[in-house]
């Protein structure tokens, strides 16, 4: 039986989700239970302590399925990436939203009342779905809670057609390990959230990035050849061309979304142990 990514596949030697009965072993299959994230953002850990390290969080809106609950946790997985972990209780509400827009600026307020003086009440991040069931004036009433400027919202029908220039938004945001907001987000989230927002599906984590984005250049090692759109890969990080000198990344040498030149940040990674870049990936015939 081949064994499957745990980070994307919901199983434990204990508990695993119903539709891995032929995939994996466990004493027990469920279907799961729907949820969704109700507040700013949660963060998801490998294990049920606030002590460990951030995987990645859910953002708010988003629909998580639950497998377990205990002392205050849930493990289940977030279904915009399939990411499985650990996700406090507190962040989730039953059922699933059945979004109509998402969060299209880098972040928006969530207002108790449709007026721009009304105290917020959440503040919540690029792509994160809402549920829109009214309007007020200038202001969208979400299904949820709270009011959001209709302006800063697109239906999700509607997408951006350039996600370089969506990753150029985040420039100067700070890098924050398994982080996935506008307050803060990792080289692999960077990538996912600006495919996201011109509607292609992206994994989470840079090494399941590799293997599946656009397509794979023969010759990695050759950074002459590289154009506007191109991922560059290293173990364990992902940047962004943005031109064919020009590399836009979220890093922890910056600490902050940055954009510097390809040829010495690829010295610096080597020399600071990051090794050489594994790999070079184009979207063919994706227009910027």
């Amino acid at each position: 039986m081949k064994k499957l990514d745990p980070r994307i596949h919901a199983y434990r030697a204990d508990l695993a989700d119903e539709r891995l009965v032929h995939q994996v072993e466990a004493e027990r299959y469920i279907p799961g239970d729907e949820a969704h994230v109700h507040r700013d953002s949660v963060p998801l850990f490998s294990q049920p302590t606030f002590d460990g390290e951030l995987q990645t969080e859910a953002l708010f809106g988003e629909a998580v399925r639950i497998f377990e609950i205990r002392d205050g946790w849930a493990w289940g997985q977030i279904l915009t990436d399939d990411y499985v972990g650990y996700l406090p209780l507190e962040g989730l509400s039953p059922g699933q939203l059945k979004p109509t827009h998402y969060v299209s600026k880098l972040r928006t307020f969530i207002y108790e009342e449709a007026n721009l003086k009304s105290p917020p009440i959440a503040l919540i991040s690029m792509m994160s779905p809402v549920a829109v069931i009214g309007q007020e004036g200038e202001f969208s009433e979400l299904a949820d809670k709270g009011y959001v400027y209709s302006s800063h919202l697109s239906s999700v029908l509607s997408f951006d057609d350039d996600f370089v220039a969506v990753a150029e938004r985040f420039v100067g945001t700070p890098y924050l390990w398994g982080g996935r907001t506008s307050l803060g987000l990792d080289c692999s989230a960077l990538i996912q959230i600006a495919l996201q927002a011109t509607g292609e599906f992206s994994r989470r984590d840079s090494d399941l990035q590799a293997a599946s984005l656009g397509d794979l250049l023969a010759d990695s090692s050759d950074i002459s050849q590289l154009k506007r759109g191109d991922l560059v890969f290293w173990k364990g990080h992902i940047g962004l061309m943005i031109n064919e000198a020009d590399l836009l990344h979220s890093n922890a040498h910056h600490m902050a979304v940055e954009i510097e030149p390809l040829a010495p940040a690829v010295d610096r990674i080597r020399n600071n142990g990051g090794g050489e870049i594994t790999a070079v990936r184009r979207f063919g015939d994706y227009k910027f």
